[in-house]
């Protein structure tokens, strides 16, 4: 009891410090105290001193205290550097891809573009709703499957809602004798026709080359991507005058007219237009 009362009356007990001029001992300040409240003024003390230092320690200066910033830094910039290689290479195989599905198409690689349609039905949607499409000729499809990833609409052959394309002026590739029309149940998807021979042929409109090359069926072979989700296609050519990527203005020379091919019986031209991955009658739109 008596060392209780002892520490009780050591913490509890109050003292008086006074400050006094050194030269004539005038008072300049008095303060009272006792142990107890300058334990917990300490402790308080103490308490935000630690407090502060944890804080600037995990934030201002981490980078200079904590070894583990640095590493923590660069694997954040990998994981960020290796987030933005794995969209890049998502992108470069989707415009391989894109590439791949033209020249199959344009060769008339029919039964790998079976194989290519039924992949697209399989992950066929469009802003989060399912397509129902019905099944047409596998180059359609193929078609189809391109835009339909490319966040475009599709549109019918027969539907009257061409209104767009027909706003969008089409230049006359070559005047000439429709040897052959557009029917799309025979799988021939274009217009034929008869011109003299070397006649120059010209770009129907604006755009970008996408294909320019040789298949077995169609020979020389040129393919334009224009404004408006439309693209036109050129067959049988003796001579192509445009690389992949040159931009042609509507009525430039882009072929020279030729008889190449398997799927050629003499000099002509197979025009195709693809509006929104479906195939439409050259003679609807263009004045041969």
């Amino acid at each position: 009891m008596g060392q209780k009362r002892t520490l009780s009356g050591w913490l509890t007990n109050r003292y008086l410090l006074i400050i006094r001029n050194e030269e004539n001992f005038a008072e300049k300040k008095t303060l009272s105290f006792n142990y107890a409240r300058l334990i917990l003024l300490m402790t308080l003390g103490f308490l935000i001193s630690l407090a502060l230092a944890v804080y600037l320690v995990t934030s201002v200066l981490e980078q200079w205290l904590d070894p583990r910033h640095a590493q923590m830094m660069a694997n954040r910039q990998v994981l960020n550097l290796s987030m933005s290689v794995d969209s890049l290479e998502m992108e470069v195989r989707q415009k391989d891809q894109y590439i791949q599905n033209i020249r199959r198409i344009l060769g008339g690689e029919s039964e790998e573009l079976e194989e290519l349609a039924v992949i697209s039905d399989d992950s066929r949607q469009f802003n989060g709703e399912d397509i129902n499409l019905t099944r047409v000729d596998p180059i359609d499809s193929q078609f189809r499957a391109e835009y339909e990833q490319g966040d475009l609409g599709l549109i019918s052959i027969v539907d009257e809602g061409n209104d767009e394309l027909r706003e969008i002026f089409l230049f006359t590739p070559v005047e000439g004798i429709i040897s052959g029309g557009f029917d799309p149940k025979s799988d021939h998807f274009g217009v034929d026709i008869v011109t003299k021979e070397n006649e120059p042929i010209k770009s129907v409109a604006d755009g970008v080359v996408i294909f320019s090359g040789w298949t077995l069926d169609g020979g020389y072979i040129i393919g334009i991507q224009h404004r408006g989700n439309l693209i036109s296609v050129y067959k049988h050519n003796s001579e192509i005058l445009k690389n992949v990527g040159n931009f042609v203005s509507s009525g430039e020379i882009i072929a020279i007219i030729g008889n190449t091919g398997e799927l050629t019986s003499g000099p002509h031209l197979h025009l195709e237009l693809w509006h929104k991955g479906n195939a439409v009658n050259p003679e609807d739109y263009i004045s041969f």
